[in-house]
């Protein structure tokens, strides 16, 4: 008999979850644009040495599996593409009480997305105090492309607005020099 997989929380908890503030990247990386949220958060654990609360997740497409993880977080910050209307490539940051919360008709548990994990996090009660997501509006979603230009440029202006809510929620984060060495600054 073989054994399930233990859940994501089971795997990034070795204390107390609750003391740990959360980035979450989001998103498809066969899918274009939808890489939007998993490419910032590796240019985070690439370019920024960051204080040992906080946890950087890679959330891909793990729907109702990121449960656990937001639940036992004490802050959470997702990096995503956030469809708005606007131009592409502009970066988006919305307030927790702005983060899309709904639960629709889905046809298959595959089609769960963001909003309706938030939206049964809601109805627990169990969202974080504080919350936010940081995106880039997307030019184009499709199978096999790369980021388009207008969201690779964007990529800086996305990776530092992280780092400027990380800050704001007290973390010392600071980049790392181009040898590998921590920078003076």
């Amino acid at each position: 008999m073989d054994r399930p997989a233990p859940s994501p929380a089971a795997t990034m908890w070795p204390d107390d979850p609750s003391s740990r503030d959360v980035v979450i990247g989001l998103g498809n990386p066969l899918m274009g644009d939808d890489a939007t949220g998993l490419v910032a958060l590796e240019r985070l654990r690439a370019e920024w040495d960051l204080p040992g609360d906080v946890e950087l997740v890679d959330g891909g497409t793990w729907g109702m599996s990121l449960m656990p993880v937001i639940e036992q977080a004490r802050r959470v910050l997702f990096l995503d593409a956030i469809t708005t209307g606007a131009v592409a490539g502009t970066v988006v940051e919305l307030a927790r009480r702005d983060l899309p919360r709904r639960l629709s008709l889905n046809m298959s548990p595959h089609q769960v997305d963001l909003r309706e994990v938030l939206a049964l996090i809601a109805l627990r009660g169990t969202l974080p105090g504080e919350a936010a997501a940081i995106g880039v509006e997307p030019a184009r979603v499709e199978l096999g492309e790369p980021l388009s230009a207008p969201v690779s440029a964007a990529m800086d202006a996305m990776v530092q607005g992280a780092i400027a809510r990380l800050r704001a929620w007290g973390h010392e984060c600071r980049p790392r020099a181009a040898s590998g060495a921590f920078a003076d600054a």
